[in-house]
């Protein structure tokens, strides 16, 4: 009866993505013909199916840029780059999308130890500094089981030296794992999808307002009260919008 099961997923998993990949050709063909509402539909279809591709979200976001749809545009580019963090072409898009924004904030950068310490940790996701590790403590053990069992005092001290060094290597690369882990969990994007929006210094509508942002301004979310959410902008300001009036990535 599993069997079947299995089998009969299959072949609805097969379906559903032929079905798709027609969809998406009949969404290209409308964006190629200038039809740019009709074709965000369509993806939004095969969006609708739970399936996702850095592809998908960028041709949406170009369908959104040719109507001039800023919040759109910038969100789907930035969830494409989420998945293709590396692909030119979406940071191309994603930058002449960003220049219709009206908001200019400064992006206040990162100084000393804990630039140097964030950049060497981007350069890999969790998984791939995971895998790090396991090589290292492979390296390890057999480096060290070498040692136990040579007989040249040479052999020995290079093996010895060897091991120790990987030892050494493995847990710097935990550290960078668990590091990563921490920032991806504290990374919590949103863009700002209303026209304007009234920035407040607590989460609620009788308390003062801070200052105003506008469509499209990406926003990181620092915590939640009910439907409001504390975000916190590039150089370093913060305070209190509704939930609706922003879009988490």
């Amino acid at each position: 009866m599993k069997q079947l099961l299995y089998i009969l997923s299959f072949l609805f998993s097969v379906g559903l993505m032929a079905q798709n990949t027609a969809v998406f050709e009949q969404a290209n063909a409308l964006y190629n013909a200038g039809k740019y509402g009709d074709a965000i539909d369509k993806y939004k279809t095969i969006l609708d199916t739970k399936n996702h591709s850095a592809e998908l979200y960028f041709n949406l976001g170009n369908a959104h840029y040719k109507l001039n749809n800023i919040a759109p545009s910038i969100y789907y580019y930035e969830k494409a780059l989420q998945l293709a963090p590396n692909d030119q072409d979406i940071k191309n898009n994603l930058a002449f999308a960003q220049n219709m924004t009206i908001d200019a904030i400064e992006v206040v950068p990162e100084a000393g130890l804990s630039k140097i310490v964030n950049n060497a940790t981007n350069r890999m996701e969790f998984d791939g500094w995971a895998k790090v590790s396991i090589g290292f403590v492979f390296c390890f053990v057999i480096l060290f089981l070498i040692y136990y069992f040579a007989y040249s005092s040479l052999r020995k001290r290079l093996t010895f030296l060897g091991s120790l060094v990987s030892l050494i290597l493995m847990c710097v690369s935990l550290l960078f794992a668990f590091h990563k882990f921490n920032l991806d969990k504290k990374d919590k994007p949103a863009i700002v999808f209303a026209k304007e929006i009234l920035v407040k210094n607590a989460p609620n509508n009788r308390s003062d307002e801070s200052f105003r942002l506008h469509e499209g301004t990406k926003v990181q979310v620092l915590d939640t009260v009910s439907n409001w959410r504390k975000i916190k902008l590039q150089d370093g300001k913060t305070g209190w919008v509704s939930s609706e009036d922003i879009k988490a990535l």
